[in-house]
């Protein structure tokens, strides 16, 4: 066993549920917030996937690309959003910019060529060079909101059916707060919004689905196990079970994470970024927004156990 594990407590008791209004309101407030900066200001910084241009790539067969060089002559042809990354092995080069309305994506891509092949040498080879119109842009951006609203309601389906309805309830609220939350981030630090954030973004969507149901899952036994006693104190119970779990994978991931985004490079930063963000607000969200929703429902609790035989309420240690 790794010896730091052992520094996790067996046994936990802290009081959740008492922070439930004041981090009701700090997500309420990040939520508006998010909104504000995704929609409005500054706004989301869309890549070419969302806005339209063209990806070129390129090899240099037998030495590694000098992607300094590449920076450099395209950051003189003025073609505004201007990437250049390393594609597969050190041999290879993406670029990515995009088409001025003034010019013919033909002429530009061809202009590219020249430079590249003046900067890096005439052994270079240009194997790939798509032009990603504002139509299909348009069409792109639709389709990865449709995918993030059916991912969530299928979420919701999938936590009706196998709990209850207030569960879902409280399941999608936790969802759409991390998900604006994580729109807000990419916002607020102007990180490149491309198809890869939508990736991303669904990746947390299913991280913080699986830790709600862990939660909920847990909720659900003590609901049987406790009958007399408070929603609150359930929900501490419940919660105060799963902690070590939740130390244990959570951080677990983010370690993995981060060596991604120090070592992924640029293609993999922003990816890297919204999925840490992802699973600290996921893991919040479903302790501090979901969990707590359900005392919103404690009247209905008991349903259909009129008849069952009660038992006294459990001490918890």
């Amino acid at each position: 066993m790794w010896p730091l594990i052992k520094l996790l407590p067996a046994k936990t008791n802290f009081k959740y549920v008492k922070f439930a209004p004041v981090s009701g309101v700090i997500s309420l407030l990040l939520v508006i917030g998010s909104l504000v900066a995704a929609i409005w200001m500054p706004g989301l910084n869309f890549g070419i996937d969302f806005r339209g241009g063209t990806v070129l790539e390129l090899s240099t067969p037998g030495r590694a690309v000098d992607l300094g060089r590449a920076r450099e002559a395209m950051g003189r042809l003025g073609l505004g959003d201007v990437q250049v990354q390393a594609f597969g092995d050190a041999t290879a080069a993406q670029v990515r910019f995009q088409t001025p309305p003034s010019r013919e994506p033909a002429e530009v891509v061809a202009n590219v060529r020249d430079t590249l092949t003046r900067e890096l040498g005439q052994d270079v080879r240009f194997t790939r060079a798509d032009v990603v119109g504002p139509k299909v842009s348009g069409e792109l951006f639709q389709s990865g909101l449709m995918a993030l609203g059916l991912a969530i309601a299928l979420m919701l389906v999938y936590i009706w059916f196998r709990f209850e309805f207030r569960f879902g309830v409280g399941a999608v609220a936790g969802l759409f707060h991390d998900v604006i939350l994580t729109f807000g981030l990419i916002a607020v630090t102007q990180l490149e919004f491309s198809l890869t954030s939508i990736a991303g973004i669904l990746t947390v969507i299913g991280y913080s689905m699986n830790d709600t149901v862990v939660v909920f899952d847990r909720i659900r036994e003590n609901l049987v196990k406790y009958k007399k006693m408070s929603m609150g104190e359930l929900i501490d119970l419940s919660v105060n079970e799963t902690f070590s779990r939740t130390m244990i994978t959570g951080p677990t991931a983010i370690m993995a994470l981060i060596a991604l985004m120090i070592f992924g490079g640029e293609t993999l930063f922003g990816f890297s970024v919204i999925l840490t963000f992802g699973l600290i607000v996921g893991t919040y969200s479903s302790i501090f927004v979901g969990a707590p929703l359900l005392i919103l429902f404690e009247k209905h609790r008991g349903k259909g156990q009129a008849e069952a035989e009660a038992k006294p309420a459990v001490e918890r240690p």
